[in-house]
């Protein structure tokens, strides 16, 4: 129980710091105003269909860039007011660190994918959308933004400066969402595993109403491989 305390009054600091700062509101508002932007495209264009389907691809790439600016600050700040050390020496472990500020990472972005249902309620008043695709599109775009926020994460872990952790995120989000246009290039066994590394490879069948096992052990795989790294990050700053 004491273990569960730690974490969630970590998160609990977390998620006030992130409502307390303009943080929060600018990512959220950024977000959803591009999004706006594409769902008014998406259904205005001739012979539109009752779907987000083409709303999530492109929320998924906002998420590229947006979940680093979410996550740049949780270890990162940390580092610089010196208080990490602070935090680590006190009777708390490091994975309850990394985990009570990932939960406060994820509830900030689930508020914000809960303001998206603003679109799927005008689908439903003003069309006939296949709830199956769209409910299914949403799930990619949640596990999608998760492991985004893990990779930020790790990146905070890296750097005291907050700017060069949102960098090294962005970069390495680039790297893992895109990995499946080097594969394309590409043919055989190699193709397939860089196309399985993808992260957007793995989306493109949420986005299309398909749900397929693989795809979210694939997600979660991600999200703990990052956390796992990030917890081992600040392991190694006892020894410095």
């Amino acid at each position: 129980m004491d273990i569960l305390k730690n974490t969630i009054a970590i998160a609990w600091k977390e998620t006030r710091a992130y409502y307390s700062t303009p943080t929060a509101y600018i990512v959220g508002a950024m977000f959803l105003v591009l999004t706006g932007i594409f769902f008014v495209f998406d259904i205005t264009r001739p012979f539109a269909e009752a779907s987000i389907r083409g709303l999530v691809t492109w929320a998924s790439l906002f998420l590229v860039f947006l979940a680093p600016l979410l996550t740049m600050r949780l270890l990162a700040e940390e580092q610089k007011l010196g208080t990490l050390e602070l935090l680590l020496t006190s009777p708390v472990r490091d994975w309850e660190v990394v985990l009570g500020k990932y939960i406060a990472s994820l509830i900030t972005l689930s508020v914000t994918l809960l303001f998206m249902l603003y679109y799927v309620i005008l689908l439903w008043a003003y069309g006939e959308p296949d709830w199956g695709p769209l409910w299914s599109a949403y799930l990619g775009l949640f596990l999608f933004g998760a492991a985004a926020l893990a990779i930020g994460l790790m990146a905070s872990s890296f750097s005291s400066n907050q700017i060069v952790a949102a960098v090294v995120g962005i970069g390495l989000m680039l790297v893992l969402s895109f990995m499946d246009r080097v594969g394309d290039l590409m043919q055989g066994v190699s193709a397939e595993v860089i196309a399985g590394i993808s992260m957007n490879s793995h989306f493109s069948d949420f986005a299309r109403g398909v749900l397929d096992t693989s795809h979210i052990i694939y997600y979660f795989s991600v999200i703990a491989v990052f956390l796992f790294i990030t917890v081992r990050s600040l392991e190694t700053r006892r020894w410095r």
